[in-house]
């Protein structure tokens, strides 16, 4: 039994596609392979530009947007999502103390999440995982 339950996790991972925007490339790449560890599509970027120009050509499940970008400003690309990909679903990361009140869910009603960057990897992967598996 619980292999079944695995395998159709497994199944639901596969596709599940990702994009990290993410400026600082280290914690970027290392967020990245935990999710294709789980079997996930995953496309890593730094930018606005770059985000908003991907979201144009491709689909996404799950958007793991750092909310300080080095260039441009993350909630600019959650704001695209919602309209370019309404059903993305956007998972906030941060090392700061903006929107520690919450507010963050009042600004973008495409967040699910909103979580410290020093989130451990596999914690940050489950809630991938989460909000991820329950698209398909």
């Amino acid at each position: 039994m619980t292999k079944l339950v695995d395998i159709a996790t497994q199944h639901d991972s596969a596709s599940t596609t990702v994009m990290i925007v993410e400026s600082h490339a280290e914690l970027g790449t290392l967020w990245q392979r935990h999710l294709e560890r789980l079997g996930m599509d995953v496309a890593r970027v730094a930018t606005q530009d770059a985000a908003i120009g991907l979201l144009s050509e491709k689909s996404f499940d799950i958007i793991v947007l750092d909310l300080i970008l080095d260039e441009g400003s993350a909630l600019a690309v959650a704001d695209y999502a919602d309209y370019r990909q309404p059903d993305a679903r956007v998972v906030f990361v941060t090392n700061t103390s903006f929107f520690s009140d919450g507010s963050i869910f009042s600004h973008s009603a495409n967040v699910r999440a909103f979580l410290p960057s020093t989130t451990p990897p596999d914690d940050l992967a489950a809630v991938v995982e989460h909000y991820g598996s329950d698209r398909h």
